[in-house]
């Protein structure tokens, strides 16, 4: 796995059990975990992916970089340590096609609330709060259940997953 500063980070796939723990809070925002999220910037980035969370760069502390732009000209990411999420009473759930660097070449129809509102601390140390919605709040709940050990296949309908169950398999087998 390359060190901190010096590019792209190996990105933990399906089956290993990083993926699967409770990620630690941060206390404090250390320039080692300021690096470390402009390392996962750039990994996110160079995996063509629109949110990287730190256990998938094995990691088990509570840190997400997200940005959706689709064209580098209008990057806008965001670096959030120890996000909380919040779904809106009030949206409607919806359901759209999910992927994940950590479960490759797997996508999915995943249901989740259209509008939340989340809090963090950004990369400065500052308090964040926003509402979002879109595939902007999609990307916020993807990343933060990578926090809580949950990836996106364990939000699928039994009726997928069995669909899905052997290639699971497959790639887990394949970590060993």
């Amino acid at each position: 796995m390359a060190k901190s500063g010096n590019g792209p980070l190996k990105i933990r796939t399906y089956g290993d059990p990083v993926l699967r723990e409770v990620s630690k809070p941060v206390a404090e925002i250390t320039p080692e975990l300021r690096q470390l999220a402009q390392d996962m910037l750039a990994t996110m980035y160079a995996a063509d992916g629109v949110g990287l969370a730190a256990p998938q760069i094995g990691k088990s502390v509570r840190l997400v970089v997200i940005d959706i732009a689709k064209e580098e000209s209008q990057r806008n990411p965001l670096v959030l340590f120890n996000p909380e999420v919040f779904p809106d009473e009030e949206s409607e759930l919806s359901v759209c096609e999910e992927g994940c660097l950590s479960v490759p070449d797997l996508w999915a129809e995943v249901a989740r609330p259209n509008r939340v509102t989340f809090r963090a601390l950004d990369i400065d140390g500052q308090p964040v709060e926003m509402t979002v919605e879109g595939t902007l709040a999609r990307a916020v709940q993807h990343e933060t259940d990578h926090l809580d050990g949950r990836l996106f296949v364990d939000r699928i309908g039994p009726a997928e997953r069995a669909m899905l169950q052997s290639k699971l398999k497959k790639m887990a087998r394949g970590r060993k």
